[in-house]
């Protein structure tokens, strides 16, 4: 069986069960020092992989820019579920950038225009100030994607479905994916 599928059923009980944020997860890059991780949330899944959306200056597309391996974690404990997932950064299309980027609300866009991710910043009200001129710049008009921020798919090379059980026998299955799309499934031990 195709782990995406599996993992669109898990993503839907999980939203269904009252999850808090069950499409939050946790995104690991190298970085040029360390390995850094940090959440980051879903925005889609598809046979492609995983989609977030970023600032494309931000540290994490930075990190991902110098070196696209990338592993995702999901956890939804009270479902005693996780989902781990291995794979290849890339960016999506202009296109799907700017659809996503469309269904935002408006401060959201206008935060993506005057927000620069990871920078230092003096305090709180030089981030207010430069929101207030980014609003001022868009009063009267709509607010296009920046080319600096965008939709990043992870490709998945390997997914882990974890199911907790009693006795700590839980169930793990490690999908590993060919080079032809295709999956190979192995069940490994808790």
């Amino acid at each position: 069986m195709d782990p995406l599928k599996i993992f669109r059923e898990w993503l839907d009980e999980a939203e269904q069960s009252g999850e808090p944020e069950p499409n939050a997860m946790l995104l690991s890059t190298v970085g040029s020092l360390s390995i850094s991780g940090r959440v980051v949330l879903l925005r889609q899944v598809d046979d492609e992989g995983f989609v977030f959306h970023t600032n494309y200056n931000s540290r994490k597309a930075m990190d991902l820019e110098r070196d696209p391996r990338a592993a995702l974690t999901f956890f939804w404990p009270g479902l005693e579920r996780q989902v781990r997932v291995e794979g290849k950064a890339m960016k999506t299309s202009a296109e799907e950038s700017d659809a996503y980027f469309a269904s935002r609300p408006r401060a959201s866009r206008i935060g993506a225009w005057s927000s620069d991710q990871s920078r230092t910043v003096e305090d709180r009200a030089a981030m207010d100030i430069r929101f207030a001129r980014w609003s001022e710049r868009f009063a009267d008009q709509e607010v296009p994607r920046p080319e600096h921020w965008g939709g990043i798919r992870i490709r998945p090379v390997r997914i882990e479905l974890w199911q907790g059980r009693e006795n700590r026998l839980h169930d793990r299955l490690a999908y590993e994916r060919f080079q032809d799309g295709t999956w190979q499934r192995m069940r490994l031990q808790p």
